[in-house]
């Protein structure tokens, strides 16, 4: 025993005092008001992830036409990159403008990678298992770290991850736009908490089970999972639109027609569901009089409060109408449960669409109102989804092994029916569609599929690291060195393949390649007097990196114009110059710009002639000062409302 602890005689402490001592420190702790304590989900890491959310990024995305398919007309992208920084740079051009997005996140099952944002070192510094002064795992530049169970921050360093992400993938959604994520038992109680906060609880939409595994997982330890979830949230509740289903009518069932259209007979106006009440729902418990003909109806609110919850006792009102030979309709009770069912519409909806919209019908027990199931010209009819979701994980093995002669190239793809389905519930034939954890390219897939179904234009947008293949694996052996790479192939298969089965359909199956890059700007222009050295002056005659083109600079521009990516790109000869036309579709439209070395007069005036909404060239286009001011004269004169860029 150390020398230096002092021993406690237990005989001798004043256990009266001890216990007066924290009965008092109770009463205080007791006294403490409520408003000192409040619900909060935090985790450690998070203002590090709400920081990173805002932190501005010097990176440009890079047009990768080689990489590409029909680069100039297609509207539907691929970014190849880290997803943080590509949500970044879509903030500008696409805020506000995607309809559904879509994302199959790492699940955080222990063997998971994980992105470590603002955490890697030089390769040279990298040691293994090394770890910051927060105790974050470190990772070289060029590798990827696995996020074990092992590790501390656990859970913390999967928050961290998508915080950032989901904040700026909420920017993007149109207001009624809708995010369907996929996820385990994993993380699914801390995404829905996660979600809650960035989304807003009132704008959760539902929690869809999808049967994925009849058989269950072999590899569960205890109980076999049958089924994994995707949380459904809207960026306004309130403004968000969601399809239903549509169905061929079975006409084995009675149809009659009315002024609107055919019908047929529909789901019972009471609510069926055990768990809405009128005593948790009493708005929705009202009293129903009406004629047999259906000719004149009364609502009267008939509730009466007990000491057990609320009950519907005819008033004298009511019975003064029967009288009158009106019929009383009440919702039936549920026998089951001892409650008083409610009805499915308030009393002003009701009296507002009963004439068209419900149908009364006599039964054995009395008169009950069913809803219209409208029939269409074509012979459909629409049926609200349900958030169940039978689909065999296996389907999206088989959709993608099809692609590449049944070699197995991608493990865990999702099936495209799945992604058709959610983009039947929440898109319409025009949406742009976002998935920034796209892996093989399963929604891109989808989108031409369904666009090939029902003649849409619906474009997407995927985002896809360029995470190395495995060494083994057989995409490797098959050339795939990235996963970006069997990405890109999927899709430009995928596209042969509508195209085969629907040659008649005019189907957007092309994408435009980007790699998130460092921006355009010389780096040495930037630099201090004092650290630039002689080999540097000869890298300043141009502001612009000397390995970027045309295309790099011209998407440049297009980022800092807050122009979308997805604009027809048209490349013209102007004397011997060329230029790019980007959007350009008449006077006060698109951009037209020319980056070649010399730029001429002339070639200035033909494109000033062009009255494009903006002009850019290179600065070191012109000779000296003299050519620059041409160029502002010549574009004050002809075209006075173009904004002239040089870079």
């Amino acid at each position: 025993m150390n020398d230096n602890v002092e021993k406690v005689d237990l005989n001798r402490v004043d256990w009266k005092s001890s216990r007066e001592f924290f009965e008092s420190l109770g009463e205080a702790l007791n006294k403490l008001e409520d408003k000192d304590e409040s619900y909060d989900f935090t985790w450690v890491g998070k203002r590090k992830s709400i920081i990173e959310a805002g932190a501005p990024i010097d990176k440009i995305l890079r047009p990768d036409v080689e990489a590409s398919k029909d680069f100039d007309n297609t509207k539907n992208m691929l970014i190849v990159g880290d997803n943080l920084d590509a949500l970044k740079l879509l903030q500008e051009s696409y805020l506000g403008k995607i309809k559904m997005i879509y994302i199959d996140p790492p699940y955080n099952t222990g063997h998971d990678f994980v992105y470590h944002d603002n955490f890697t070192v030089k390769k040279a510094d990298f040691e293994d298992n090394s770890t910051d002064s927060d105790g974050n795992v470190i990772i070289s530049e060029d590798e990827y770290a696995e996020n074990s169970k092992a590790n501390g921050r656990f859970h913390s360093d999967w928050l961290s991850m998508m915080y950032p992400r989901l904040k700026l993938a909420r920017n993007l959604l149109t207001d009624d736009g809708v995010i369907f994520i996929s996820i385990d038992d994993n993380e699914q109680a801390n995404l829905k908490k996660l979600c809650d906060e960035i989304f807003g609880e009132d704008n959760f939409i539902t929690e869809f089970v999808w049967h994925s595994n009849k058989k269950g997982r072999q590899m569960d330890k205890n109980i076999k999972t049958t089924n994994e979830f995707i949380l459904c949230y809207a960026k306004d509740e309130q403004e968000m639109t969601i399809f239903d289903k549509i169905v061929k009518v079975d006409r084995s069932g009675k149809v009659e027609r009315d002024e609107i259209s055919e019908y047929q007979k529909g789901y019972p106006l009471h609510n069926g569901t055990a768990a809405f009440h009128i005593n948790n729902r009493p708005n929705l418990a009202y009293s129903i009089y009406v004629k047999p003909d259906n000719t004149d109806v009364i609502t009267l609110d008939e509730k009466v409060k007990t000491k057990n919850g609320y009950v519907i006792q005819e008033s004298q009102k009511g019975k003064d109408l029967e009288s009158k030979g009106y019929i009383r309709i009440v919702p039936k009770r549920n026998e089951k449960y001892g409650t008083q069912r409610v009805w499915r519409w308030g009393s002003e909806k009701f009296l507002r669409e009963y004439n068209t919209e419900l149908i009364l019908a006599k039964e054995l027990d009395g008169y009950y109102y069913y809803q219209k199931n409208r029939i269409s010209e074509d012979g459909n009819t629409t049926q609200k989804y349900t958030n169940y979701i039978d689909i065999d994980s296996s389907r999206g093995r088989n959709d993608i092994n099809a692609l590449f002669d049944n070699k197995p190239i991608f493990d865990f793809s999702k099936p495209v029916d799945l992604l058709s389905i959610l983009m039947d519930i929440a898109t319409n034939k025009s949406s742009t569609v976002l998935d920034f954890f796209s892996g093989s390219g399963t929604t891109g897939h989808a989108v031409m599929d369904l666009n090939a179904e029902d003649g849409g234009k619906r474009q997407y947008i995927c985002v896809q690291l360029d995470e190395k293949t495995d060494e083994k694996s057989e995409a490797r052996k098959a050339g795939y060195d990235t996963i970006d790479q069997i990405t890109a192939e999927r899709l430009r298969r995928a596209g042969e393949k509508v195209k085969s089965e629907h040659p008649e359909a005019d189907i957007d199956t092309g994408f435009r390649v980007f790699r998130v890059d460092d921006s355009n700007d010389n780096e040495n222009i930037r630099k201090p007097l004092g650290e630039i050295d002689q080999s540097d002056m000869f890298d300043m005659i141009d502001n612009v990196k000397k390995d970027r083109t045309p295309l790099d600079l011209l998407f440049g521009i297009i980022y800092t114009s807050a122009l979308p990516f997805d604009l027809k790109l048209e490349t013209r000869k102007i004397g011997e110059n060329t230029v790019y036309m980007y959007g350009y579709l008449d006077e006060n439209t698109g951009l037209i710009a020319c980056f070649d070395d010399e730029v001429p007069e002339e070639t200035v005036k033909e494109i000033a002639k062009l009255n494009p909404l903006t002009a850019a060239f290179k600065d070191s286009s012109f000779k000296d000062s003299a050519e620059k001011i041409n160029l502002s004269e010549h574009f004050r004169i002809i075209s006075p409302d173009t904004r002239v860029k040089v870079i």
